[in-house]
């Protein structure tokens, strides 16, 4: 049995049909039984589990022969890290009471930074989790190209607003479907111990390349245009948050290039999908 949380997401979702045609028995951990409907339906078995019910969690892990792990995304922050602490612990918890033979737990490129920025959440994940005596993989995904969804409206009126800046600027970058397709190769293989997999698409990709990318495929010029630095706090609390500064920490990370694999780009594994290939999906879907 393969236990999936975060399966109603695009990584999650895409790990479960890879397992599935397979031919492999998914288990869908899910917070209720309207969302697990449908995969209910493609022969998963349904478990019910919030992330910080950790009783839950042990059920639905008990019996697996991996589990996908992944922590909610919080881009908003309470300063420590609280509540992706409390989601850590819980799975910490259900993990080691429920002793699946493996795990294989979602992470990020620059996991091991020690600057402080939005993305040390999943470094605190890895220390955690990485004590647990059982297999566990940490799958270091780069930036997720499917972030590019949001500026696919901009994108069609020609001009695109980055955070990443200089807009030449090459950072890795890769498509959910590749990092899919390596959690379930990890998630079928046996090792011992800690793993550490860093995976990027072929090519490094620039604010530059996103918008070539979309001119490309709408056929009209699109061009990216850099967010001053100085208006990014006031920008971003208008939109809403509360705590900025992680996230404009991260972003100064990728752009100063402190925030990169640990094994530098010769190292890290390389997915197969193409920046046209992830960006023309992201127009379908818009």
């Amino acid at each position: 049995m393969y236990a999936i949380t975060g399966i109603t997401g695009q990584v999650g979702g895409a790990l479960a049909h890879h397992l599935l045609a397979a031919g492999l028995p998914v288990r869908a951990i899910v917070r209720d039984a309207a969302k697990g409907a449908a995969w209910a339906g493609r022969g998963c078995e349904i478990a019910l589990a919030d992330m910080h019910g950790t009783a839950a969690l042990t059920h639905a892990f008990t019996g697996a022969s991996a589990v996908f792990v992944l922590l909610p995304p919080n881009f908003d922050p309470t300063d420590g890290f609280p509540e992706s602490r409390a989601v850590i612990a819980s799975l910490r918890m259900a993990l080691q009471a429920a002793r699946p033979e493996r795990v294989v737990c979602l992470s990020t490129v620059g996991a091991q930074a020690t600057q402080p920025n939005l993305l040390n959440q999943l470094g605190i994940m890895e220390r955690e989790l990485g004590t647990l005596a059982l297999p566990v993989a940490f799958l270091r995904a780069a930036w997720f190209i499917e972030n590019s969804l949001w500026d696919v409206a901009a994108a069609r009126d020609g001009v695109i607003p980055n955070f990443l800046q200089p807009l030449d600027r090459e950072v890795p970058m890769v498509a959910c479907a590749d990092i899919a397709a390596l959690a379930a190769e990890l998630m079928q293989a046996r090792w011992d111990g800690v793993r550490v997999v860093e995976l990027e698409a072929q090519e490094r990709v620039s604010p530059n390349d996103i918008a070539a990318g979309f001119a490309r495929l709408l056929g009209h010029p699109v061009a990216a245009t850099a967010v001053p630095r100085d208006t990014w706090h006031d920008l971003l609390t208008s939109q809403g948050m509360r705590n900025p500064v992680p996230r404009s920490q991260m972003l100064d990370g990728f752009n100063q290039g402190w925030i990169d694999f640990e094994g530098g780009p010769h190292m890290s594994r390389k997915g197969g999908t193409t920046l046209d290939a992830a960006l023309r999906a992201l127009l379908e879907r818009a």
